[in-house]
């Protein structure tokens, strides 16, 4: 099951998508009338899928879909008249927004649906390749700050202060980092 966010000013829309969503086993569906509001729904949550119907009472609704791609990993669908679809689509088709015309067309509908949230998937596997990356990154920093820490004041070589650390973090069954983190406490303070 899937978290949906429907931005919708018109009750007849809401009721529109919210049905087309529960007859696709999407039953987690929160709903917002205006921008601001949905903002703020945004803030305290994220959803696996946000689907604007545009225009909203306080906007259009496409700058809202940018901002959501720029705060979250959320898939995001907007829903425009046909006649402007076109120009929505050029201005967000650079942040991943799918815009779908109006009047809805259910596979259409369903297609995006399924990319949108398949995009989000995708964008949340490289997030968290990416925290861990950086999470290597630092540790990498940490050990080699060590080593040179070892060299100077212990007169050790690259390879000895290297094994020193390897030997340690085996001896003490802990992390490199943490072997790190203690020699950069002991010789920095």
């Amino acid at each position: 099951m899937n978290s949906v966010l429907v931005v919708s000013s018109s009750e007849q829309g809401t009721e529109l998508l919210s049905q087309l969503l529960n007859a696709n086993a999407h039953s987690a569906i929160t709903t917002a009338a205006s921008c601001g509001e949905a903002r703020r729904m945004l803030g305290n949550f994220e959803y696996d899928l946000v689907i604007i119907n545009a225009p909203l009472r306080d906007e259009l609704g496409d700058s809202l879909a940018v901002a959501v791609t720029e705060i979250s990993t959320s898939g995001v669908i907007i829903i425009v008249k046909s006649e402007i679809a076109d120009d929505i689509s050029a201005k967000v088709d650079d942040y991943g927004v799918l815009v779908v015309s109006k009047p809805i067309i259910k596979h259409v509908f369903f297609q995006s649906m399924k990319l949108a949230l398949a995009s989000k998937k995708r964008i949340t596997g490289l997030r968290n390749e990416n925290l861990h990356l950086q999470q290597k990154i630092e540790e990498i920093r940490l050990v080699t700050r060590a080593k040179c820490v070892l060299i100077q004041y212990l007169n050790m070589t690259e390879s000895q202060a290297h094994r020193y650390i390897e030997k340690q973090s085996m001896d003490m069954r802990t992390t490199r980092e943490q072997i790190a983190l203690n020699i950069l406490k002991t010789y920095e303070t």
